[in-house]
């Protein structure tokens, strides 16, 4: 019988240094200290420290609250911008707030649907919807756009997690059964959904155990189908369950302008509606005005209407004494 070779003559000769734990990497060093610097490189320094101390009592009064960011437009294509809004929620989450964000998607869709060679018709600014658009609408927004806010937010340090009104149901509507096109004519807008009711209970779970909801505007009939509804409204609508400070709407324009054509920095519900009925407030700004409204007849303390084109714009509003949109109050 032929003798074994040891249990040694099969194990690999790994040189000792191999099998150490690898260091680890060494702390960033900062730059030495200059000896000196000019006047305004020093004044800049203090206007960073300052715009620090200008952010303290904004976050000491709002932590602890739900704020309800509504993203969408150009902030949702720019890279800068997509990085400076998910820069601005991941703050706002370590210094103590609590961001939910509710996301549109309306030109992408638009794309995918262009590249299928179907065309898509909007009344009132609701896409008529049939089955086909509902599933590449669920196929944008709750796949692709969503998934890849909840990186973006990762990748800035951040916990997020994505839904839809599907998951648990908690976002109930009612189909909308018909739709008056400009000349007049009734039409069936498809699977589009009026929001009815919102269950609070499943974002506030997620947000107690320290993550940012990211949630697609898509919601559930009673038959448990699903239903394509207007971003703003589902942002207002969750806003208002969940007893949010604020509901941010963010746009690609400055803001609410009055009679003069002016941003308003700010202005009272009554104000909002009396410009509105006087034709000042028109065309798309309408549908956004009377969210915000609604959102404050449901409890939301104010609404801030921002241009989402201006990086770190959310915290430009939230945290600066002057904001650069409109606040809209009760």
């Amino acid at each position: 019988m032929t003798e074994l070779a040891p249990y040694e003559a099969f194990v690999p000769r790994v040189p000792l240094a191999l099998l150490r734990a690898p260091e680890p990497p060494a702390p960033p060093r900062r730059d030495p200290p200059r000896a000196c610097y000019t006047a305004a490189e020093m004044q800049h320094l203090v206007d960073k420290a300052g715009t620090l101390l200008e952010a303290l009592p904004y976050i000491r009064r709002f932590h602890g609250e739900v704020f309800v960011l509504k993203y969408g437009g150009h902030a949702m294509i720019d890279p800068e911008l997509r990085d400076s809004f998910a820069r601005d929620v991941v703050l706002m989450k370590y210094v103590g707030l609590h961001p939910v964000i509710v996301h549109g998607g309306g030109p992408q869709i638009d794309a995918t649907l262009a590249s299928m060679g179907v065309v898509s018709e909007r009344l009132d600014g609701l896409r008529v919807t049939d089955d086909r658009t509902m599933e590449v609408v669920e196929m944008v927004l709750g796949g692709r756009i969503n998934q890849e806010i909840v990186s973006l937010v990762g990748n800035h340090g951040g916990r997020a997690v994505g839904l839809t009104g599907r998951d648990d149901n908690f976002v109930r509507a009612t189909r909308v059964k018909e739709m008056k096109t400009k000349s007049g004519k009734s039409v069936d807008p498809g699977r589009v959904g009026q929001v009815t009711h919102v269950r609070p209970d499943v974002v506030r779970g997620l947000v107690d155990a320290g993550f940012i909801p990211v949630i697609a505007p898509i919601a559930v009939d009673e038959e448990g189908r699903s239903l394509n509804v207007n971003a703003d409204t589902v942002a207002g609508k969750v806003a208002e369950a969940l007893g949010a400070r604020k509901l941010v709407l963010m746009t690609d324009i400055e803001g609410v302008r009055g009679a003069n054509g002016e941003v308003m920095s700010s202005l009272s519900a009554t104000e909002a509606s009396d410009l509105r009925a006087q034709g000042v407030i028109d065309g798309g700004m309408i549908p956004k005005v009377a969210c915000a409204l609604d959102a404050l007849a449901g409890g939301v303390k104010k609404t801030h209407i921002i241009d989402g084109r201006t990086q770190h714009a959310v915290l430009l509003e939230l945290f600066t004494d002057h904001g650069i949109g409109t606040e809209i109050t009760r």
